[in-house]
Formats: structure tokens, sequence, C-alpha cells
């Protein structure tokens, strides 16, 4: 479990700030704020630019704000941003004691249907002020339940938080018709997902429906799910490749290690990407157990030092 009095201790980013100053600041400065007197966050390596994905932090507080110290004090300049925090700071309805599940809904697809697109814009600015690129939003919008509005709202808020592109689950491919026209009409474009079903010819139908259809790789689930290599299907499919995302797994369908103890080849992938300059982003996903006597935080930083290490060699 991770200590949270440390975690709030230790993400300011800079020792300078006091917790009480903190409360006063506006949220609009704050991210400018929690870096003064420190370099901004860089993690670009030989052309590769590595991100983090939130989920990586689902065992901290995630507010905008937690988000942006704890990837200021990993020196993570990028982030694919999940939906939870975003939509909370610009006002999602909360579910009513005793509302039902389906009024529920409505009241978000009503929401998500006329919102502005003011409070997205300001979290773009906060991270941006950090030094931070949000450059993949995943919100919860794009799945086959959701309303057409909500899904163009998705686009609309990505474009504002100055995203190139939302990720999803790869689901059937009538639904990655319906997001592939939608994202044809709005020229936004959706990076799918896969886990441990992923082949390389899993993502043929949604990639021939639309140009705006693309791939959310995980190297992780791809090297468990097939027992190989996914450096063949990057190469083929590179184009096409979005964005990536990092993690060590074992084949067979094996669990999540520490980086390096898996066989997911992690060091392999990031050199091609460097060698062949491809320009998809990479993404920390962190989720592998987090050892005793280490925290959250700690351990994306391994994770980062780990692409370094082997994107230096």
């Amino acid at each position: 479990m991770e200590n949270n009095q440390f975690s709030r201790r230790r993400f300011i980013g800079t020792g300078a700030l006091a917790a009480t100053g903190a409360l006063l600041l506006s949220k609009s400065s704050f991210a400018h704020s929690i870096i003064s007197g420190a370099d901004k966050p860089n993690s670009v390596i030989k052309g590769v630019q590595i991100g983090v994905i939130t989920y990586s932090f689902r065992a901290l507080p995630s507010t905008i704000e937690d988000l942006i110290k704890y990837c200021v004090d990993c020196n993570i300049n990028a982030i694919e941003l999940m939906g939870d925090a975003p939509e909370a700071y610009a006002g999602i309805p909360k579910r009513e004691a005793g509302q039902s599940n389906g009024d529920h809904n409505k009241a978000v697809a009503d929401w998500r249907a006329s919102v502005s697109m003011d409070k997205f814009k300001e979290i773009r600015k906060m991270f941006k002020d950090a030094g931070i690129t949000i450059y993949a939003w995943k919100p919860s919008a794009l799945e086959m339940r959701n309303t057409d509005e909500e899904i163009v709202y998705a686009f609309n808020a990505g474009k504002a938080l100055g995203a190139s592109h939302v990720t999803v689950e790869l689901q059937a491919a009538a639904h990655s018709k319906r997001l592939g026209e939608l994202a044809t009409k709005h020229k936004f474009k959706v990076g799918y997902h896969a886990h441990t079903q992923a082949t390389p010819e899993l993502w043929d139908a949604a990639l021939s429906q639309s140009e705006y259809n693309c791939i959310n790789l995980d190297i992780g689930h791809y090297t468990s799910g097939t027992s190989s290599s996914p450096l063949p299907f990057i190469e083929k499919n590179h184009e096409r490749i979005i964005s990536m995302h990092l993690k060590d797994r074992k084949y067979h369908d094996g669990p999540n290690t520490p980086w390096g103890e898996g066989d997911t080849p992690i060091k392999d992938a990031l050199k091609l990407i460097r060698d062949k300059k491809y320009k998809f982003p990479v993404t920390i996903e962190y989720e592998y157990n987090t050892p005793a006597g280490s925290n959250v935080v700690a351990e994306v930083k391994k994770c980062r030092e780990y692409a370094a290490e082997a994107l230096n060699s």
C-alpha cells in the first residue's frame, strides 16, 4: 500500500514550495509554481518520446495537480491522460444517492454533449506550464454504449487537451467502423488497444475502415498473448502505430514483471524505434506489483531509467 503522506510530500517537485503555499495557488498557476527554480522535465531520449499513462499512478491520489507532480518528479514530459481526472476537474455529474445507473448514464451523456471545452483547455495549459505534453486522451466515452454525441465530445476534448489521438479498447468491427467514420468526419485519430487477444492480424479490419483508425500497441500484452516478439509487427505497422505501451510480461499469458525480468524485448523495441526514427511516443505503463520498501513513483522512475539506458546504449 502506497504511503499517501510520503507521496504528497515527495511529489511537490521542489523543496522550496511549502504545503500551505500550494493551497493558496490558483489552478492556472499551479503547474508553473511546482517547478519554479527547477528544470522542466525532459524524457525525449535519442529522439524517442517517453511518456507515461495515468494508470501507472492508480494507487495514488490522481487529481490533475497530483498527476502533474508525479510527472515532474519522474522527469517525464509527456502523458496519456485517462478520463477520470480531467472530467472531474471539468465538473462531470456525480452519481446521486438513489439514482439509477441508467439515469446517471443519461446525465453524464447530456453533460458531455453540452459541456464547454474551457476546462480542458485550462488543463492543457497547466500541463504545458509544467513542461508536459498531453499526447493521448483515454475517456470512457468511446464504448458501444456511448452516444455519437459522447464520441464527438471525446474528440473535441482531446483536441482541447492538445492530444493527437484518443485511445480505446479494440471491440467489434462494427464499432471500430462507427468510430472510424466519426473520426474521419472530425479529423481526430483513434488508437485501438489490445490485451493478450492480440495477433498480427487483429487490427486489420479497423485499419481498413478509416485512415483515422490507428494502433495503440502494448508490447507486453502482445508478447504475452502471442508468445513471440512484437518487433516484426512494429516494423510492418509502424506507420499506423500512433502510440505504444511499454511493460514487461512473460510468455503464455504470463504475469507482469519488473522490467528486464520478463520475455518482452523492451530494449530491442526501443532501439528499433530509435534507429528507424519512428515518430510515435512510447508510454510507460507501470503494472507489476510494487516491491516491499519501494513506492509507485520510485518504480516509474526505474522504468524510465531502464528505457533511457536502452536508448543511450
